[in-house]
C-alpha cells in the first residue's frame, strides 16, 4: 500500500508483523502472520485511530459556518477546528455535535495526503489568503542615501507617511522611530536597526537612511525599495579605510541605492550634483530630479522628456510632470527649523509624490513637521 510508510508524509503507518500487539490480535483470531485468510474473511490486524479521511465535499454549510465563527471569535484567520459529530453532512445541533478545539497552528499533511478522499492543496489557499495574487506582500520602503540632510529627509518622510494615515517607521542617523516616537537613540543606519524595523508587523511603511560606509560594511536591510533618494555621493575620506580610493569606486557603492529600486518605483536624485545625475540611467523605475533652481540643466532636460521634477520658484515648492506644473506650498509656511534646509524639503516632497501621496496631505505634513527635536516627536 503506497499510503503506508515510516515518516509523517505517509497517511498510514507500516504494519510490523513482529509487533506483540499485532501478534496478539491475530492469535485471538486463530491466525499467524503467515496464515492465508479464507475467501471473504475479514482480519483485524490492528485498531487504528486519527486516520484522516477527506470529507470536504459533504460538509454541511452550518458546520462550515460554525467552524469559521469559532476561528474568528478567538481572533484567527487561519485555524484548525476539531469537532465531534456523527455525520458531518448534517448540522451540529441535530446530532448534539460540538467544537472541542481551535488550533492556531494546524497541520496540513492530513489535507494534502489524506488516507482516503480527495487531496486538498490547503497550502496554496493559505498563501493566496495571506498574499492575494495581485499583491506583492511588500510595504512601501524608502531608502535615503547621502550626507546632505539625509536624516532630516528620512524623518520628514516619516511624518508625511503618518499624515497619509500609515503606521510608518524610520531608521536614520539619529535613532529609530515608530509612528514618530523615538524608541532608540543613536546611529540606526546599520542593518540590525533596519531589520528590527522590518520585523515589526505593525509597520505599513518604512524609511531607511544609509551612507557609503554602512552600505559597504553591512549592506542595505531590504532587498528592493519603492523609492530611493540620493542626495550626494559622500566623502572619500569616510571610506578610504575600506579600500575605496577614487570617485568611481565610491559611485559604485552609492549606486546600490538606485540598483534596488523596483520597476514600479522611482529614484529621487539631486540634480545639483552631476555625479548623482549620472545614476539616473541605473534606475529600473522612474526618475524624479529635485533642485532649488528650476533652470538646472538636468531638470530642464528631464522635463523636456516628459518626466517629473521638483524645484522652487518664487519661494514655492513646484511639482512638474513634463510641461504640467503644480504649485504645492509656500516655503514660508514651513516651520523655521525645517525650512533652513529647503533642498531636503524638496527631496522629501519628491519622494512623497513618488509614493502617490495626495498633494493636500503632503502640504499638511510639511506644515506640521518641525526639525527641532525638543518641539516635536519626530
Amino acid at each position: 500500500d503506497p499510503r503506508r510508510g515510516d515518516s509523517e508524509e505517509f497517511p498510514l503507518g507500516r504494519i510490523d508483523t513482529k509487533d506483540p500487539v499485532i501478534l496478539l490480535d491475530l492469535q485471538r483470531q486463530s491466525l499467524t502472520p503467515d496464515a492465508i485468510p479464507q475467501d471473504g474473511q475479514r482480519v483485524l490486524i490492528q485498531p487504528n485511530g486519527n486516520v484522516a479521511d477527506d470529507v470536504t465535499g459533504i460538509v454541511h454549510p452550518d458546520v462550515a459556518h460554525a467552524a469559521a465563527l469559532a476561528a474568528r471569535v478567538v481572533g484567527l484567520d487561519i485555524a484548525g477546528i476539531d469537532l465531534v459529530c456523527e455525520d458531518i453532512s448534517k448540522p451540529l445541533l441535530e446530532q448534539r455535535g460540538a467544537i472541542i478545539e481551535v488550533n492556531a497552528s494546524p497541520g496540513l499533511l492530513a489535507h494534502i495526503k489524506p488516507a482516503s478522499g480527495e487531496p486538498r492543496n490547503v497550502g496554496a489557499a493559505i498563501v493566496e489568503h495571506l498574499f492575494a495574487a495581485e499583491e506583492s506582500g511588500r510595504i512601501p520602503i524608502v531608502g535615503v542615501t547621502g550626507t546632505l540632510g539625509s536624516s532630516l529627509i528620512a524623518k520628514l518622510l516619516g511624518c508625511l507617511l503618518n499624515a497619509a494615515g500609515k503606521h510608518a517607521g524610520v531608521a536614520n542617523g539619529e535613532g529609530l522611530y515608530l509612528d514618530g516616537r523615538q524608541v532608540q537613540k543613536g546611529d540606526c543606519t546599520g542593518f540590525a536597526a533596519g531589520e528590527r524595523l522590518l520585523i515589526n508587523r505593525n509597520m505599513e511603511a518604512a524609511v531607511f537612511e544609509s551612507n557609503a560606509r554602512s552600505i559597504l560594511t553591512e549592506g542595505l536591510p531590504y532587498d528592493r525599495c519603492s523609492v530611493g533618494v540620493v542626495t550626494d555621493m559622500g566623502k572619500l575620506d569616510d571610506v578610504r579605510d575600506l579600500h575605496i580610493n577614487d570617485d568611481e569606486a565610491l559611485a559604485n557603492v552609492v549606486r546600490s541605492q538606485v540598483d534596488v529600486i523596483l520597476s514600479s518605483g522611482a529614484a529621487v536624485l539631486n540634480a545639483a550634483d552631476p555625479e548623482v545625475v549620472k545614476l539616473a540611467e541605473l534606475s529600473d523605475g522612474r526618475v524624479i530630479f529635485y533642485a532649488m533652481d528650476e533652470h538646472n540643466p538636468a531638470v530642464v532636460a528631464h522635463r523636456a522628456a516628459g518626466e517629473r521634477a521638483v524645484f522652487a520658484r518664487d519661494n514655492r515648492i513646484m511639482l512638474a510632470d513634463g510641461a504640467n506644473e503644480t504649485a504645492l506650498l509656500d516655503l514660508a509656511k514651513i516651520k523655521p527649523a525645517t525650512v533652513k534646509h529647503p533642498a531636503s524639503v524638496l527631496a522629501a516632497t519628491a519622494a512623497a509624490w513618488a509614493l502617490g501621496l495626495q498633494h493636500d496631505l503632503i502640504c499638511g505634513g510639511l506644515r506640521a513637521f518641525d526639525a527641532t527635536p525638543k518641539k516635536t516627536i519626530y
